[in-house]
């Protein structure tokens, strides 16, 4: 055989062998997406699977997870760097990502939405509990419908059209939404917020943003609307004083997964990656412990991060004897599929020592039958330390008090050490579902700041039977506050401060003497008494201590239920009282 020959053969097999690897590559069986590290509820698309097989993956967890509020079932759908052709809805419980570096890696023709189909009226105030993150989406007729309320963050996205926040209900007439979360993200058309009563929005574009109903606040976004408060109902901060996005799981060119963290900014303006890639780390998968809840007990939690490990958490519902223990800086607890964990014998879920850098990211902490005294505690009571080169960041956390189940704890967060940026958070003690009731879930407060320096974006927080939010460390600032007070506060006596009529929503301690707020919203319903709250706010009188655009609602409730005040006995009341009105404001305080 001459040597021509030989070449013309072996060009033959390796374009064979080719042709044999491309055609596997595109037609990989969608029974190897949940077949991976990370356990059967968490979905590993790659672009070689079958769009129509992906369709009806994601479709059939939708049908499951369309009205499932407080089940157990967790899922994650995660899409390798390529190109898909699906169009699908998410329910509860799932998170939705990209496993690029970067959005634009994960291209998304087709949508992938959150409509509130289930409920009669198109409301979407219960639509709570998914993440949408990290990829890029071309949506089929111009439009992505993101209808949600709390705990819905939406995160990394790139939507070449336009952004939709609410639904239609029957008729054409929108439904309520009831807040909400953007971050890190371009929309390349408008932004619609329509019935959305509030909204929290930090380092994101869009070509434009329409309206705002009560309370939307912007954050270190380079086109944000103008606009008088509260007419329409903007506050506009022109810098995001100090950030590290929240981290992501990815998959690297050699097809190994990796966590991502994010590098710090300060003072910062516009999405991460705008002009490249998100500056940060990636550390390897070996360096974490994968936890699944049937086998990840406190014990071997805590002997993972004894170990040195970071811990990811795949979806799932992990019931905990023992408090699990971070110790070490810099350590990462991130969830996947929006995992819950529950304490079940009266002891804090998660408490970290007084260290920087740690994150904590897309977890549920539920509260179980035997009362704890809180159910994240971050620093020990005490703690001094400077943690300002290396805060510790807390993302996409949802701290609940009843709701799957009767639960009760004291506190739900405590934040003893300094320097602390927590970016969206909803404390909630349950006003429906299972375990609802005055003395049923009982919880004081739902968030008390100790520490010196903490900064809040997106501080969501209802129905606790105190204090919703108890302030006694210096220089903190919050970005973006909405709480309803308890609904079911059984009548006057049982709701006293001291001599006070009820208890403020926000109070800040008497020894403070810095401290500022951009965007507060104070609602009440009060349904089962005419009771009355004598002011939203409370604060010490001190030039250090400034409120930006406060908003009072009466949402509804017993004739002669109101909130008196708007802070420190200033404002008009709310109520139904024909002389009151069912909105107050205040732009500036003092």
């Amino acid at each position: 055989m001459t040597i021509e020959k030989l070449t013309f053969l072996l060009s033959i097999v390796a374009a064979l062998c080719i042709f044999q690897s491309v055609a596997v590559l595109a037609d990989t069986p969608i029974s190897q997406a949940n077949a991976t590290v990370f356990g059967k509820n968490v979905y590993v698309f790659d672009p070689g699977m079958s769009s129509a097989d992906i369709q009806r993956t994601a479709s059939d967890i939708f049908r499951k997870m369309e009205t499932n509020q407080f089940g157990a079932d967790r899922y994650a759908l995660l899409f390798k760097p390529g190109t898909y052709n699906v169009d699908f809805n998410v329910g509860f419980y799932t998170q939705v990502a990209g496993l690029g570096l970067n959005p634009d890696d994960v291209q998304i023709n087709g949508g992938i939405n959150v409509n509130a189909k289930w409920d009669p009226h198109g409301n979407a105030l219960c639509n709570f509990w998914r993440a949408l993150e990290n990829y890029t989406v071309t949506p089929a007729g111009g439009t992505t419908r993101i209808a949600v309320s709390q705990a819905a963050p939406i995160r990394r996205l790139h939507i070449k059209g336009n952004l939709e926040l609410f639904d239609f209900g029957p008729g054409g007439n929108a439904g309520y939404a009831s807040g909400g979360f953007l971050a890190d993200s371009i929309i390349d058309g408008n932004v619609v917020p329509g019935s959305q009563q509030q909204w929290m929005s930090r380092n994101s574009h869009w070509a434009h943003w329409s309206s705002a109903v009560w309370n939307t606040v912007f954050v270190g976004c380079d086109n944000a609307p103008s606009g008088q408060f509260p007419d329409p109902a903007y506050t506009v901060v022109d810098r995001t004083p100090i950030i590290r996005e929240k981290p992501y799981l990815y998959i690297d060119a050699k097809g190994g997964y990796n966590v991502f963290v994010p590098s710090m900014r300060r003072n910062s303006l516009g999405v991460s990656w705008a002009n490249g890639s998100t500056p940060g780390e990636s550390i390897p998968l070996d360096r974490f412990y994968i936890a699944r809840p049937e086998t990840a007990t406190a014990a071997a939690l805590n002997a993972a991060l004894a170990a040195g490990k970071n811990v990811l958490f795949t979806p799932g519902v992990y019931f905990l004897d023992d408090t699990v223990h971070v110790t070490r800086p810099d350590t990462i607890l991130l969830g996947l599929g929006v995992p819950s964990l529950t304490a079940t014998t009266g002891k804090p879920i998660i408490s970290v020592a007084d260290v920087g850098g740690v994150k904590i990211a897309g977890l549920i902490l539920d509260a179980g039958p035997v009362d704890s005294p809180e159910l994240l505690q971050i620093g020990p009571t005490g703690s001094h330390a400077d943690h300002s080169a290396n805060p510790t960041f807390l993302y996409d956390l949802s701290v609940r008090t009843g709701g799957p189940a009767a639960g009760e704890n004291d506190i739900g967060v405590e934040i003893n050490s300094s320097d602390v940026v927590v970016d969206q958070i909803w404390v909630w003690r349950a006003d429906h579902g299972d375990g609802v009731g005055w003395t049923v879930n009982p919880t004081r407060s739902g968030l008390l700041v100790n520490g010196d320096n903490v900064i809040v974006y997106g501080l969501f927080i209802e129905h606790h039977e105190g204090y919703q939010t108890l302030w006694n460390g210096n220089g903190g600032r919050v970005y973006m506050y909405q709480s309803e007070m308890p609904y079911d506060v059984p009548d006057q006596s049982s709701w006293m401060s001291g001599k006070t009529y009820g208890y403020a929503s926000y109070m800040v301690g008497e020894n403070v003497t810095r401290h500022e707020a951009w965007g507060v919203g104070v609602y009440c319903y009060f349904r089962d008494s005419p009771v009355r709250a004598n002011s939203a706010i409370e604060a010490p009188s001190s030039p250090g201590i400034k409120f930006h655009h406060l908003t009072t609602i009466w949402l509804d409730g017993q004739p002669g239920s109101e909130i008196t005040h708007i802070i420190n006995n200033l404002g008009a009341p709310v109520s139904s009282h024909a002389n009151n009105k069912m909105r107050q404001t205040l732009s500036e305080y003092p």
